[in-house]
């Protein structure tokens, strides 16, 4: 078979998928700032001679006990705001699955394979070196499964590397990817103490909700206190409530009714919903989880020769950095070499080094699944979220330098896919045969 009638990996999609891409990427990216500045806030703040203020915060209560909701701010926002992060996440791979570039298996199966060597692989890494450490210690091995894509384009954006659309699709998709897979982990394998009762209840809200949503009404005084009540009764459930989230974001229907005009008529409500929640949780939802979660006392030199002798935060960075690397990479390359793809033109196998690299900057997935893996009375608790930081750190570094390495031909790339010669608004190289 010749190299020109290969399938392609990395190939770009639709202009208008472009669009809607970039307009994702830049919310993400502003979001991905404030989520640093929370972080930064978080850590001098928790490490500061104020830092009982810090911690006095975070460990406020506030909310009904009757229905189970007197919970701390660090938990509102983990149980909380972060069912907002997954129900734009359930939004965002609906919507790609059923009309985006990725309905096309083709163009699905890289990022798929990608997102799931990226979980399986670091997963492993971490029980490896945390086999004969006991069970206790192996709870935590879900932690680095998940890639943070706001902080990831933050990264990007510090470096101001040009880098294609296709492999910025191809980051964003695995995000989301992943991010999937880990929901569907902590629903499975750190479930509180399940009340099979309010779970039960907890499919009435939703079902209503998803009945509305699919008859196309989208008054908010109907919608948000069925979701509301679903994230409740889920979460009243022993169910980790952010599972709510990506319930509710799979219910919306992604295409226009055939009486509000079909698929032609323009976007369907999965993407006027995500336009409008994911500034909230970019902006909002994701920083102020970082900013309760984030902060953690270091405790000096004597604290951090701590935290980096122990085998969680070894497994930890070794699998954000070698693991998901090899995750990733392997199996973009397993995919290619198994279908007879090749690159893209104008693409090299230094490029998916790259990308593979950044893939291990985990932070907010991550640092849930910390919680929920050591309780507060663990030291395993504190030194599971220095090594998240320093693990999600030398990722970016690692992929700074190799991406930065090519920044002068993603620069030509990037001219190539903004020029327009015959003036119709629409780059040339999208209108190629």
């Amino acid at each position: 078979m010749s190299s020109t009638s290969r399938p392609r990996i990395f190939s770009r999609g639709s202009y208008a998928e472009h669009l809607r891409i970039s307009n994702i990427l830049r919310s993400e990216t502003v979001g991905g700032a404030l989520l640093l500045a929370a972080t930064v806030i978080a850590l001098v703040w928790a490490n500061s001679p104020i830092a009982d203020s810090y911690f006095n915060l975070r460990d406020f209560r506030i909310g009904p006990e009757s229905l189970h909701l007197n919970l701390s701010l660090g938990g509102w926002a983990s149980d909380g705001l972060l069912a907002i992060f997954f129900f734009v996440a359930g939004l965002e791979l609906k919507r790609e699955f059923v009309a985006g570039d990725l309905r096309n298996p083709a163009r699905a199966i890289v990022p798929i394979a990608a997102a799931v060597g990226g979980v399986i692989v670091p997963a492993l890494f971490f029980v490896a070196v945390n086999w004969t450490a006991g069970p206790e210690v192996l709870k935590g091995w879900a932690i680095p499964t998940a890639t943070d894509i706001a902080f990831a384009l933050a990264v990007l954006a510090v470096i101001s590397t040009h880098l294609p659309s296709a492999l910025r699709t191809f980051l964003l998709t695995l995000a989301v990817v992943d991010d999937l897979i880990a929901i569907a982990i902590i629903a499975v394998f750190y479930p509180g103490e399940m009340n099979f009762g309010f779970l039960a209840l907890a499919i009435l809200p939703l079902l209503v909700f998803t009945w509305l949503v699919q008859k196309r009404i989208s008054s908010w005084y109907l919608l948000i206190p069925l979701a509301a009540a679903t994230w409740a009764l889920v979460h009243a459930s022993g169910v980790h409530a952010t599972v709510a989230g990506v319930l509710l974001g799979f219910a919306v229907p992604v295409i226009r009714s055939a009486k509000n005009g079909g698929p032609e008529a323009g976007p369907g409500m999965a993407e006027h919903l995500e336009h409008l929640m994911r500034p909230i949780s970019a902006g909002l939802a994701v920083p102020l989880f970082a900013f309760f979660s984030a902060g953690v006392a270091l405790g000096g030199v004597a604290g951090l020769k701590s935290a980096f002798t122990d085998s969680v935060a070894i497994g930890i960075i070794g699998a954000l950095i070698v693991g998901k690397f090899l995750g990733v990479f392997g199996a973009t390359w397993l995919v290619t070499k198994t279908t007879k793809a090749t690159l893209d033109d104008g693409l090299a196998w230094i490029d998916v080094v790259g990308l593979a690299l950044l893939a291990g900057v985990g932070f907010t997935v991550s640092l849930l699944i910390s919680e929920l893996s050591f309780g507060d009375d663990s030291p395993h608790y504190s030194h599971a979220k220095v090594a998240i930081l320093a693990g999600s750190l030398a990722a970016a570094l690692l992929a700074t330098v190799v991406l930065r390495i090519r920044n002068k031909h993603y620069r030509n790339l990037a001219e190539l896919e903004s020029r327009d010669d015959d003036g119709d608004g629409i780059p040339d190289v999208y209108q190629q045969g």
